[in-house]
């Protein structure tokens, strides 16, 4: 079905425009840990990709239904609609380049904040969905787990890329090699994310940074976003020319204007994401 502003919502995956500029993306299938299947990922990807270049969205939630965020990538699910098939050799070479290995990078280069709230597993591609995005805030009892070395094979969906660079190659090996899971408070202590707080607290403490990001300086925020990641990847002296470019864009836009407004008169901003 489409939803508000031409987003679609498939089984197992609720996604939704408010008017207050979030675009909230509900993994729903609680019953499965909220496991990604191919039309769930296909799904994201339409709406991530939308939300790019869609003007009324100013940040963009990822949350679950029930008690998990993500528990991973419904491989059963997959392998009993086949039908007990085997595939050609070479399937998953073919396939992950336009499904998971397509919806992280756009997660971690659009130019829209990506927030995520998390509660009970975030595994596999469901920690990768954590680590592709801008802010994640978690239970304090939520779980963080690579279960691939326990299950036989290698990780996928950019594991092995994001999670050194996110807590370091220490405790990268230790997660993805022994099958260490990192619970909520020690993963904050890690970085691997922002916050944890109680569980109570976690939907106030959700709203007030996706409040915070949706009423801030929308074209600044979504350009700071590109440098940072632009900035894995090049020189010192190609990344100054970026901030530059940067630089000159963000200064033609209302916010700042808005900004230096505020900043003169003593008050706080009021951006219009423009």
């Amino acid at each position: 079905m489409m939803s508000d502003g031409g987003y679609e919502s498939v089984d197992g995956l609720v996604v939704q425009l408010g008017d207050d500029g979030v675009l909230r993306i509900v993994l729903d299938r609680p019953e499965k840990r909220n496991a990604l299947d191919d039309a769930m990922v296909a799904a994201m990807i339409a709406a991530v990709e939308h939300a790019g270049t869609d003007e009324a969205v100013r940040v963009i939630l990822v949350t679950g239904r029930g008690d998990h965020f993500c528990g991973g990538f419904d491989i059963v699910g997959r392998n009993a609609n086949a039908g007990g098939t085997r595939p050609r050799v070479g399937s998953i070479q073919r396939r992950l380049p336009a499904q998971a290995h397509r919806l992280i990078p756009l997660l971690v280069s659009v130019q829209t904040p990506v927030v995520c709230a998390v509660r009970g597993w975030a595994a596999g591609i469901g920690l990768h969905l954590v680590l592709a995005s801008d802010i994640t805030i978690a239970a304090s009892d939520a779980t963080f787990w690579e279960p691939f070395a326990e299950r036989g094979f290698t990780p996928d969906s950019g594991g092995t890329w994001l999670l050194p660079r996110r807590v370091g190659e220490t405790r990268a090996r230790a997660m993805l090699l022994l099958g260490k899971a990192v619970h909520g408070t020690e993963a904050a202590e890690w970085r691997l994310i922002h916050e944890a707080v109680p569980v109570a607290d976690l939907d106030a403490a959700v709203d007030a940074a996706v409040d915070k990001l949706a009423t801030g300086p929308t074209v600044a925020l979504g350009l700071t976003k590109w440098l940072l990641h632009a900035s894995a990847s090049a020189s010192l002296d190609d990344h100054l020319r970026d901030e530059a470019f940067a630089m000159e864009l963000s200064s033609r836009s209302e916010d700042f204007r808005e900004g230096l407004t505020a900043f003169k008169e003593k008050r706080p901003p009021r951006f219009s994401g423009r």
